[in-house]
């Protein structure tokens, strides 16, 4: 059977989008990745942290965040329907000066995605911890590795669906339980009143949890790299293909608009979730942790947070946390492979290194760097060995990636021909986002150097 190229738009695949809301929920399943990705390290340990040293305070951080980068995402999955262009093929377009073949939004994207690598290798350290503390007799350092094996296998064949379906099982797993452990917290003295919640809107934060919050901001609901992932993710579920060949035409014009209103919903089921998810852990973060001197540090980190559903739950559920941790951060670690190994391998293409339309070539890159990154995690790890500094360093990174995000969504928008222009709502929406994006950027700026 031969290859089919999931970037490679033609007419032989035009499907007619579902005509009701039930018949959309059938064609759901970039958000499912994504959600993955995005409920992972920023959730369990940046979230948590910022709520055990600043309490309530700044929720309102963590809503913004999940909330205000939704619009460009929507814009990333426009732009992917209403072209069939990867994400970096569009960065390509960008204007600006050119070095060789790719232009400066593309070598930056380059960098920054390298520079990156540390957090993902704080995230396979800190499920290495918590299998650790599960198996006591294997080191951390040998689960980095078994860990880094594993993803590598699930990811090096490349297939989108079991992409799909395998993070859908592990979103299922720690949402359940993570919603069952806020529900238990109200039965326990840490249980917490709709007055202390209200007053997490205050808009008040010292110069050490502003550092916090910018690196919780960077990480936490949909990221820059997350953002960019969700164009591959709406391409290989087939959106584009089923649009057919963006030739203009009124019957293109009528499926792409389907296919767009599906990718909303898909994307509108994921930040609910995200965000409940999110939210939830920087609630049992104040909760329980705010106050007290064990603020999650280096490798203690997962032990401390442990506490979180011991005094929840009871001690007895020790390893259930455990086994839930270790979906959370696997799940990060999972998707991120599997976006990763595509960007890498399309950036590459657009830099002139190897022949991107080569599907043959693609898929066997893919399978060499689904092995290639998961090793260079598990390396830093046991390098560096401080989870919590190497994820919110990734933070920080992805706040200043995410400037390069917005600036291609807002050109995706106003910059490019807009073959199918958006409506006044939406336009409305994306806006909030960009303002959003930079307004709590020259907050944090002013709190922490003025």
């Amino acid at each position: 059977m031969p290859l089919t190229d999931p970037y490679r738009i033609n007419n032989e695949a035009i499907q007619e989008p579902p005509s009701s809301m039930l018949g959309g929920l059938k064609f759901l399943g970039p958000g499912f990745i994504l959600s993955a990705s995005i409920v992972g390290s920023g959730e369990l340990i940046a979230t948590t942290v910022l709520g055990a040293k600043a309490g309530y305070a700044a929720l309102w951080i963590i809503i913004i965040s999940c909330l205000a980068k939704v619009a460009v995402q929507l814009e990333f999955g426009r732009h992917a329907i209403l072209t069939g262009e990867t994400s970096v093929q569009a960065f390509n377009k960008l204007p600006g000066p050119r070095l060789k073949k790719a232009t400066w939004a593309v070598w930056i994207l380059l960098v920054l995605q390298f520079l990156k690598v540390v957090q993902i290798g704080g995230i396979v350290g800190g499920a290495a911890v918590v299998l650790n503390l599960l198996f006591p007799d294997v080191s951390a350092y040998v689960w980095a590795f078994t860990i880094a094996i594993i993803a590598a296998l699930l990811i090096f064949n490349g297939k989108y669906g079991l992409v799909e379906k395998v993070s859908m099982f592990m979103i299922t797993m720690f949402t359940l339980f993570t919603i069952t452990s806020l529900v238990s917290l109200q039965f326990t003295e840490f249980g917490f009143s709709i007055h202390e919640v209200i007053d997490g809107f205050r808009f008040t934060l010292s110069g050490e949890e502003i550092a916090i919050a910018i690196g919780a901001f960077g990480i936490t609901g949909v990221a820059s790299d997350e953002i960019i992932a969700y164009n591959y993710w709406c391409l290989e579920k087939g959106y584009a293909r089923y649009a057919g060949v963006p030739d203009g035409s009124a019957a293109w014009k009528k499926r792409a608009h389907g296919w767009i209103n599906v990718m909303y919903l898909d994307a509108i089921v994921a930040m609910i979730v995200y965000t409940l998810v999110t939210t939830i852990f920087y609630l049992l973060g104040a909760a329980i942790l705010h106050g007290r001197e064990s603020i999650p540090n280096g490798n203690a980190v997962i032990e401390t947070l442990a506490m979180i559903y011991t005094q929840s739950l009871g001690a007895g559920v020790r390893t259930i946390y455990l086994v839930g941790a270790f979906f959370v951060l696997f799940s990060s670690v999972y998707a991120t492979l599997a976006y990763w190994t595509r960007v890498f391998t399309d950036l590459f293409g657009q830099l002139g290194w190897f022949d991107f339309s080569n599907l043959k070539k693609r898929k066997n890159l893919v399978s060499k760097l689904a092995f290639l990154f998961p090793l260079i995690w598990a390396c830093l790890y046991c390098y560096i060995e401080l989870p919590v500094l190497m994820v919110l360093s990734g933070g920080i990174i992805g706040s200043v990636m995410l400037l390069l995000v917005v600036y291609a969504g807002w050109h995706f928008k106003y910059g490019r021909i807009q073959t199918l222009p958006s409506g006044k709502f939406y336009n409305l929406i994306f806006w909030i986002s960009v303002v959003s994006i930079a307004w709590v950027a020259v907050y944090g700026l002013v709190q922490t150097f003025g």
